[in-house]
């Protein structure tokens, strides 16, 4: 049992933050293959950012679950998760403000715009806005990512001083 809830937990954090790593590839390639339709591409890249989203979600959900029973399960010491489980927590907030509040604004500014956020002026406030948390939000999912490595650095560390006891 013990061996099944340590795999599964570096299971979530393998999905989390493989999709985290790869994402900005993804969206390289969308933009880099459609040069001429920024519009389409950041389509696509938005709606990849919705699913990572999603993972993201589900996998800290499992990792916070997992975390919570691993002491009570003689997995790992209670001292060891309590740092890794309040990353979790920061990364699963990062990414709902991202998903529930940075897109739906980015979605709300391109609509005002006239529909291509790459066609207006830019020195359209809509535009402007646009930018700045497109900004934003690369900056929200390079700290979960760093959050993320954070987490399987304690999460090792964890183990190690399983493995002591």
């Amino acid at each position: 049992m013990k061996t099944l809830l340590r795999t599964l937990l570096y299971l979530a954090l393998i999905v989390w933050l493989g999709a985290e790593i790869f994402f900005p590839v993804v969206a390289a390639i969308t933009f880099g293959t459609l040069q001429g339709s920024t519009h389409t591409a950041g389509t696509i890249v938005g709606e990849l950012l919705r699913i990572l989203h999603g993972m993201g979600i589900v996998s800290g959900l499992v990792l916070l679950a997992l975390l919570a029973l691993a002491p009570a399960w003689h997995i790992y010491k209670p001292r060891t998760v309590l740092a890794p489980m309040v990353l979790v927590v920061l990364m699963l907030a990062c990414t709902t403000y991202s998903q529930y509040g940075i897109i739906p604004a980015m979605e709300r500014d391109r609509i005002a715009a006239g529909g291509e956020i790459d066609t207006t002026n830019v020195t359209n406030p809509n535009t402007v806005h646009f930018n700045k948390l497109h900004n934003r939000s690369e900056h929200v999912e390079e700290t979960i990512l760093l959050f993320g490595i954070a987490t399987v650095v304690l999460v090792a560390w964890a183990e190690s001083a399983r493995e002591k006891a």
